[in-house]
């Protein structure tokens, strides 16, 4: 498959849902092989035994709980038989590593967890005799327990609090949650008290079904909004859209009043000083203030005299954005599946990280086995060139999350490709949303492939210095910190451009079944073509589609405030209403980020369609009828103004055939 070089024809000819053929077939095999090396990772965890000592839980002493161990060399009570103790119980729960994130108490190996309180020796010598659940050392006997002196350090710290076990992980865990207070209050670093934690712990489960009924009030708010939103399109744009002007206005008047004021009364108000140290020191204060609000005030109508002529040459674009955000709710009624894609797109992302973060802690429990010199204690860690899949996983964790947003986009991509080009929305085919996916399937994984790689190589630099930043906080010096920043916002930049780059070259390759390098050089002649037009849709839309998102959040909170409103304290509203606030957010940003993609992949079908049809016999254009109206009324505007700039000009010739002749030139 060949890339931006290849022997293309120079004017291509754009043949929308017609010669599809598979697409960049290279990068399909290069993410397959990357999978199965991902796949790889997992097999090795669980043959080498990491997985099971995660799930089964492992001592202290490197044996795998509720099965026969081999010998671990240099590890005394290592190669134990734990067949009948199957849990894992440590001596000291409550003794956590905040740094690590990780218990730094002694592990055995019990066939059962105390369910009471054991409050002395004599306790733990009674409930090993009668259950044969041993909570001390191994080598230590259980009927010697009371007068045993390596009780202290090797039997778990009095009183045991009653446990049970986690299900599916088999670790004996306090019932009482008390003891983990310390890592709670480290975790919430806003909580300076216990009780305020336990306060806002128990307003969110008092609150549990409101949230979740106000969640659902959320999903139904943003479906809604989606379809309706282009009814008040009009009304939100040029109400932002007056807003924006008036305020600018208003601004850069009040900066110049003060400057008017302060040149005049300025010198009034002083402190009673020396006559002489009085008048320096106005005229040092006089001059700064006064240059400063000059500098203010002209930058500021500056602005505005920029803004103004933006608005007063865009003005005509600001209507295709309301055409646009018209048509993408008309999308949404003749393709209502579409409503689904981000519930799919989560589901699909959340599968993968939760397996994602399995592997991840089925590597913490894999490799050689190695005793920590601090405490003792036996710890598995891949070492050599093993250490290194640690890094490979990573780096799938964003390719892949990167690729599935990309599936998401093509799909959608395809399916608003076929409604734009069907001239008869009647003859839709039954299903576009799974037409658009079994051709991305079938023909486009490569492509997808290919354009969350490039979105891969620059998010992983900018993650690794966000980390680098954060280890360095407090320690490094400000020009170090000032570029870090300056690096990291760059990388920031680059990535969102690529995002909105690879989103048109789906676009593309759903129409002309390119590659990516094809579909995005493209692309991207059509934008910079339209660049007025594409800076008005991103500038106007994305803001418009912003304060949908507000509304939908505010909206959720005061439905919120109004359903908490029987709880009088104050701090069980906080937590419940962060966590609607963020999850509404979250959710309006999925639904509209969908109506947000329609909307850019509309305007790249209405741009093709415009620079290839003009509406003559055998060049019908396919747009809808609203994106008709906008260009008839552009048209109109076109001929007006050509018509204007012919009278001028027949008024200027005109009277330069009227001038008179020079005086010295008339005859005798």
């Amino acid at each position: 498959m060949g890339c931006c070089g290849s022997s293309e024809r120079t004017k291509r000819e754009w043949r929308p849902l017609e010669d599809r053929s598979c697409t960049d077939l290279p990068w399909f095999l290069l993410f397959t092989v990357f999978c199965v090396g991902m796949g790889s990772i997992c097999g090795f965890t669980i043959v080498t035994g990491g997985a099971a000592r995660l799930v089964f839980g492992y001592d202290s002493y490197g044996n795998t709980c509720g099965q026969r161990n081999e010998l671990i060399e240099g590890v005394r009570l290592s190669g134990l038989d734990h067949t009948d103790r199957k849990f894992v119980f440590f001596l000291d729960p409550c003794n956590i590593d905040i740094v690590q994130r990780k218990i730094k108490s002694v592990a055995l190996c019990v066939s059962l967890c105390p369910v009471e309180e054991l409050k002395t020796y004599q306790d733990l010598k009674k409930f090993a005799m009668v259950n044969g659940s041993e909570l001390c050392s191994y080598e230590l006997a259980a009927h010697k327990y009371p007068s045993l002196p390596e009780r202290i350090d090797k039997c778990p710290k009095l009183p045991v609090p009653p446990s049970k076990p986690l299900p599916v992980f088999n670790r004996c865990t306090p019932v009482d949650v008390s003891c983990y207070a310390k890592f709670a209050e480290a975790v919430v670093t806003f909580v300076g008290d216990s009780s305020v934690l336990h306060r806002l712990i128990a307003g969110v489960a008092a609150s549990k079904e409101i949230i979740i009924g106000l969640c659902v009030l959320a999903l139904a708010l943003s479906m809604i909004l989606m379809v309706i939103i282009r009814y008040i399109s009009a009304v939100l744009v040029w109400i932002l859209t007056s807003l924006v002007v008036l305020g600018s206005l208003a601004g850069t008047g009040v900066l110049w009043w003060l400057y008017i004021d302060h040149r005049l009364y300025g010198n009034e108000t002083s402190p009673k000083l020396p006559k002489e140290a009085k008048e320096e020191m106005k005229a040092e204060l006089s001059a700064d203030s006064g240059q400063a609000l000059l500098v203010y005030a002209v930058s500021a109508s500056v602005f505005t005299i920029i803004l103004l002529l933006l608005m007063l040459f865009m003005r005509k674009r600001v209507a295709l954005t309301i055409a646009l955000f018209h048509v993408a709710g008309k999308v949404f009624i003749h393709l209502p599946l579409l409503t689904l894609q981000p519930f799919v797109t989560f589901l699909a992302l959340l599968l993968f990280w939760i397996y994602w973060i399995l592997v991840l802690l089925f590597l913490g429990t894999s490799g050689n086995p190695e005793q920590n010199e601090e405490t003792g204690l036996t710890e598995f860690r891949l070492t050599g060139p093993l250490q290194y899949l640690t890094w490979y996983h990573a780096v799938g964790l964003v390719w892949i999350s990167e690729f599935i947003l990309a599936c998401q986009q093509m799909t959608v991509a395809g399916a608003v490709v076929t409604y734009y080009f069907t001239r008869d929305k009647n003859r839709l085919p039954v299903t576009p949303i799974l037409s658009s996916v079994l051709r991305l399937v079938r023909y486009h994984l490569g492509t997808v492939a290919k354009g969350s790689f490039i979105i891969t190589l620059v998010k992983i630099p900018r993650l690794i210095l966000m980390y680098i930043h954060n280890q360095l906080k407090g320690r490094e010096n400000v020009c170090a910190r000032l570029m870090l920043k300056t690096c990291i916002c760059c990388l920031w930049c680059l990535e969102k451009c690529l995002n909105y780059l690879n989103q048109n070259a789906y676009a593309a390759t759903a129409i002309n079944s390119t590659s990516f390098c094809t579909s995005a050089r493209d692309a991207f002649v059509i934008l910079v073509e339209n660049a007025l037009r594409v800076a008005t849709i991103n500038a106007i839309g994305d803001f418009v589609l912003f304060l949908a998102k507000i509304l939908i959040m505010t909206s959720t909170a005061f439905a919120g405030v109004l359903l908490l409103n029987y709880q009088r304290d104050y701090t069980e509203w906080l937590l419940p209403l962060i966590i609607v606030c963020l999850f509404s957010f979250l959710v309006a940003h999925c639904f509209l980020s969908i109506f947000e993609i329609v909307v850019d992949v509309l305007f790249l079908c209405f741009a093709i369609d415009t620079k290839y049809n003009d509406g003559t016999p055998g060049k019908e254009f396919f747009m809808d009828k609203a994106l008709m109206e906008f260009v008839e009324s552009s048209r109109r505007l076109g001929r007006a103004a050509e018509r204007g700039r012919s009278r001028v000009k027949e008024a200027v010739s005109e009277g330069a055939e009227m001038k008179p002749m020079a005086p010295g030139t008339s005859s005798a």
